[in-house]
């Protein structure tokens, strides 16, 4: 290999021969510089941008890591948000249930209250209304799901608030009806006796105010009471016998007279038609009957116009 030189003052020309181990060492030398310059580059540029990783295995298995962590949590989040599902829809169905039991509660109340037809009907959605505003509203939404179960519970809460006012008019009417006082105090006989003036019964002529009315009838019968009350005296009472009275409250006093034997005592509270008492002769009787007062705030007072009334 030669090698010509010309030097630049005299224009003379030289020439150079070039062994094979020079050229080899030259060929090194020519390509072995920009290859070092490059890689000084390299290694300088990296050295000022720590921040520019290089994909290496570690850094592989690093990302792996991180994207399984992640998958776990998505997995985690699907399967916690299933079971807050599952709870909800139960919750909702358990609601559902509770209110078809409120409404067919609700109608057999009604119907067993003999409610006046439509006071409390239970197969209707409840009426509303308002007059039509000419200011808009804002847009419809549907409500979310929450809202709706929030809107069930609320619609329990009102059935819940008929039916207890609907308890307490059935409680009421009730109440009303134990202490009503109407029909008979006895179960089998006859009324052998008005109330008003009669001619004494042990001396014919003698005129007598008669207090009551008579009920004759079999020794040993049942004698009840007409009305919810207090007992307020049992015993014996002169020309009365076996006596009876019962307090029904509002200023009314029932009384049953000549039993053979008291069966309730003072304090005691006694239902409707409950057996208070057997039919006897004692005190001034002529016979087996019962003796039935009504006393109105103190005063006696006809007791047939109660013992024909229409039991409520």
């Amino acid at each position: 290999m030669k090698v010509i030189l010309i030097s630049k003052n005299d224009r003379r020309m030289r020439h150079l021969t070039l062994g094979g181990w020079t050229r080899a060492i030259l060929s090194i030398c020519l390509l072995g510089l920009p290859l070092g310059i490059g890689t000084y580059l390299g290694h300088k540029l990296t050295a000022q941008s720590p921040s520019v990783d290089v994909l290496t295995a570690e850094t592989a298995q690093k990302w792996s890591e991180n994207l399984s962590d992640q998958q776990q949590e998505i997995n985690d989040a699907r399967n916690n948000a299933e079971q807050q599902l599952s709870a909800i829809t139960l919750r909702m169905s358990e609601l559902q249930a509770r209110l078809i039991r409120l409404d067919a509660l609700g109608e057999r109340l009604t119907s067993m209250a003999k409610l006046d037809s439509g006071e409390f009907d239970f197969n209707q959605t409840p009426a509303l209304g308002g007059p039509e505003s000419d200011t808009l509203g804002q847009a419809y939404q549907p409500p979310s799901f929450m809202q709706t179960v929030d809107q069930l519970v609320q619609k329990i809460d009102n059935r819940e608030q008929q039916l207890e006012t609907l308890e307490a008019l059935m409680a009421k009417r009730k109440l009303q009806d134990d202490v009503f006082i109407a029909g008979r105090p006895i179960l089998k006989g006859w009324m052998s006796s008005r109330f008003g003036r009669r001619t004494d019964p042990f001396n014919a002529s003698v005129i007598s105010f008669h207090s009551g009315v008579d009920f004759a009838g079999k020794l040993g019968s049942e004698i009840i009471a007409v009305a919810a009350g207090v007992v307020v005296e049992s015993g014996e009472r002169s020309g009365y016998g076996g006596f009876v009275e019962i307090s029904h409250g509002s200023g009314f006093k029932t009384r049953y007279a000549h039993n053979k034997k008291n069966l309730v005592k003072v304090g005691d509270v006694v239902k409707k038609g409950q057996i208070i008492a057997l039919m006897g002769s004692s005190g001034r009787s002529t016979g087996p009957h019962v003796h039935f007062e009504v006393y109105k705030y103190g005063r006696p007072v006809d007791p047939a116009s109660y013992i024909h009334r229409n039991h409520r």
